[in-house]
């Protein structure tokens, strides 16, 4: 029987969660901005103590690929690849965006369109669509949100807008067709669901070359005091 540890950290949300098959075994979830460095890794310690598990028992380790957060899913992705590196089991990566919409279909069941979006920077979000069959209708992309966004989606759909770059975009959507759904967030309990399915269907990372997909590459702020 396959175990999963998952690791999701590609929000401000740090979570793990170890799964058994279809049974959740232990999860924890620490909501705690640019914490993940030092959560992380007590995280998975506390999940495979309460599952009164060994590491060693793992079969696979899963995490999310982006988009996100640069530094979150590069601390994610590179404890996971050292535990599977360690123990030489597979590594299992699902697209952020994919599960904030299954996060989003699980819990409110939505019929139309859905649209996950990241928080970039200002009014920009990471996003994509997908119909109410979890398919992808889209590319993921990095968007500017102005009055006309969606506009032609929305002329004709309804579209369900979710995830934390939606937040901001409430005051500047304004179409009937529009819908914002609240608390929807990527966790490491849907992300271990999701990998199961991967790892039933033999869909494994190259542990050595594996990075995740940050959409754009990171650009470090100057210090204000070296100004």
């Amino acid at each position: 029987m396959s175990l999963i540890l998952s690791i999701e950290t590609s929000s401000d949300n740090c979570s793990v969660a170890l799964r058994q098959e279809n049974s959740l075994l232990a999860s924890e979830l620490v909501n705690q901005p640019h914490a993940h460095a030092a959560q992380l890794a007590p995280l998975i310690q506390t999940v495979l103590k309460k599952a009164g598990i060994k590491a060693a028992s793992l079969n696979a380790v899963a995490v999310s690929s982006g988009p996100g957060s640069y530094t979150g899913l590069r601390i994610g992705t590179s404890t996971a690849k050292g535990i599977c590196v360690s123990l030489n089991i597979p590594l299992i990566a699902v697209p952020t965006l994919q599960i904030i919409a299954r996060e989003a279909f699980d819990k409110f069941k939505p019929d139309g369109i859905l649209c996950p979006m990241i928080d970039a920077r200002r009014m920009e979000v990471y996003c994509q669509t997908f119909n109410s069959h979890l398919q992808p209708t889209s590319q993921v992309t990095a968007k500017v949100i102005d009055e006309n966004a969606f506009a032609e989606l929305l002329a004709a759909n309804k579209v369900f807008f979710f995830g934390n770059g939606s937040e901001k975009c409430k005051e500047v959507i304004k179409n009937t067709n529009a819908f914002f759904l609240p608390d929807v967030l990527p966790n490491a309990i849907t992300l271990g669901y999701m990998a199961l399915e991967k790892y039933q269907a033999g869909e494994f990372e190259d542990v050595v070359n594996f990075a995740p997909f940050y959409l754009k590459e990171f650009v470090a702020k100057k210090s204000q005091s070296l100004l």
